[in-house]
């Protein structure tokens, strides 16, 4: 359990794996110590760091270590959750949008980035991240001796209103593979690649952060965050939901606020 049931604001907990900050800012500083953490412990045991984020809001929320030097980004390797099948330098790529906001100081200090090769084709570029992935020695990405899946130290998860985690949407079949790495999701409005769900689910640790309201979410993530964690849902209807007992949670006093507070 995280800090206080009772407290106002800071952190309260619901349930030993949820985490209720004030506002998006103190979401975001509670995600980049896990962060810090993660990296810490990752390079104390074996010399490296596996990272994977999203796009999206999470991004905003890493900006605010653009010019950390608390972690070691020369031994860390850094993944995308999911990506647009668009040229890295498009508008729309989360590449672009993150080497503006801090992936450029990053890199900088050393971390290596895997990126995709800038092609449309969602097919291809699924089976060229796999392959970027499964390259990788197990002292920097290490797999789980039973499944084979990778196993990153620290995976950062967004969730949408349908909730999407990744580019794994509801009612679609990428959500329920059970064997590939890294999969193609084909839509007539933008094709993209994302990591698999048992992929993501084989991380040692699990972040997912809700919080902010914005002109794509209005009323902000309440009512995602209730389906996620406490709806009869499956995976299959409500992706997110497939985390709900092996993620951290951390989500401001509006997204908490249709949750019932039982501690």
């Amino acid at each position: 359990v995280h800090g206080s049931s009772n407290a106002v604001h800071g952190v309260r907990s619901l349930r030993c794996d949820i985490r209720i900050e004030k506002d998006e800012k103190a979401v975001g500083h509670a995600l980049c110590n896990y962060v810090k953490e993660a990296a810490k412990t990752a390079i104390e045991a074996r010399g490296h760091f596996a990272l994977a984020i999203p796009g999206g809001s999470i991004l905003k929320m890493l900006s605010t270590m653009k010019d950390d030097k608390s972690v070691d980004w020369s031994k860390t390797t850094m993944a995308y959750v999911n990506h647009r099948a668009v040229p890295n330098e498009d508008e729309t790529a989360t590449h672009l949008k993150a080497k503006r906001l801090f992936l450029d100081e990053w890199e900088k200090e050393g971390l290596k980035v895997l990126t995709l090769s800038g092609s449309t084709d969602a097919m291809v570029e699924a089976d060229k991240y796999a392959n970027s992935l499964r390259v990788l020695p197990e002292n920097v990405l290490p797999r789980d001796k039973q499944t084979g899946f990778p196993m990153f130290d620290l995976m950062l998860i967004g969730v949408g209103l349908d909730g999407h985690i990744g580019s794994l949407y509801p009612d679609r079949e990428e959500v329920m593979d059970k064997d590939k790495w890294v999969l193609p999701v084909v839509k007539s409005s933008s094709s993209s690649i994302t990591l698999s769900l048992p992929l993501i689910k084989s991380s040692r640790k699990i972040v997912v952060a809700s919080a902010g309201k914005s002109e794509k979410y209005p009323l902000g993530k309440a009512e995602a965050m209730v389906r996620a964690l406490e709806k009869n849902e499956t995976p299959s209807t409500f992706p997110a939901s497939a985390l709900r007992n092996c993620a951290t949670w951390i989500m401001d006093d509006g997204a908490a606020e249709l949750l019932s507070k039982k501690v």
